[in-house]
Order: structure tokens, then sequence, then C-alpha cells
């Protein structure tokens, strides 16, 4: 291994699900992204999947109770992704009216760090923010400051 810095080629969150083919179909209707693979078992079920926010890939898998007992824990706990948009208010629109009334989706608002985003939990637990980047300017509370390493 060299003293260089590695070179990263990307990043694709791994999530898991109960049922992957469920999680495929609702990952693509409800927030619009693409699949780009699928590798099912003998009985048609997503094993494995790869869909698209973008550029962005995202893993995702099936796996059972017994996965997580291996494990020593109940199941998964969840992450949050955040999925960087153009018009976070027009997505957000668009996955109100994918989900209706069954998922609670968090109104799009404004943050002090130059963002406007809203978050919805999907069917495997996961959190997404839809995140519109506004500003650069950081709105810090007193007594906070930003830090950028390398810059004096």
């Amino acid at each position: 291994m060299s003293d260089e810095d590695p070179r990263y080629l990307g990043l694709a969150p791994y999530l898991y699900y109960t049922d992957a083919t469920e999680a495929v179909e609702w990952l693509t209707r409800v927030f619009g992204f693409k699949e780009k693979l699928r590798i099912v078992d003998a009985a048609g079920d997503v094993f494995q999947a790869t869909v698209l926010a973008g550029d962005a890939e995202i893993q995702l898998t099936a796996v059972g109770a017994d996965y997580w007992e291996a494990k020593g824990v109940d199941g998964p706990v969840g992450q949050l992704n955040v999925v960087y948009v153009d018009d976070v208010d027009t997505h957000f629109e668009q996955v109100c009216a994918a989900v209706g009334d069954t998922v609670e989706v968090s109104r799009p608002q404004d943050q002090p760090y130059g963002a406007r985003l809203f978050t919805v939990q999907d069917i495997g637990g996961n959190s997404w923010t839809f995140w519109q980047q506004t500003s650069d300017v950081v709105d810090l509370p007193a007594g906070w400051q930003e830090i950028r390493p390398g810059e004096h």
C-alpha cells in the first residue's frame, strides 16, 4: 500500500429489506429511482438489486430473521440516506402522490445550513432525506463555528 490517499471511485449504500422484490418496486415507484440490475432466486424473488438515484447506485438485498439472529440482533436499525435533488418541492409532491396516506412525509423545510429538505421512511425502516442546496451561507447558533481543515 502506498502513502498516497486512496483513489475513491464512489460510494453506494447497501440496504437490507425483508422483501427486496417489494423494496425495488417501492423505491422505483415512490422515489422515481431507476432499476439497474436485479439478481433473483429460482422463485423469481429479488435476492440483490441495484437501483439508481441519478448516477448514484444504491444496493439492496433480501435477508430474513435468521440473518439477524446469527448476528445477535433483532433486525436492521435502518439508516439515513441523503439524496440531492434540484427541486425538493416538486419531488415532495411526487412522493406524496405516490404514497398517499400510507406513509408520513415531512414537509419541506429550510435549514440554517443552506438546504431545503424533506424526509420519508421507506418500507424497510430506512430514512430518506431529499436535499436541495439553496445557499452556501451557514447560519450557525451563537458560539458555533464552521471549520474547514486546511483553511486558515
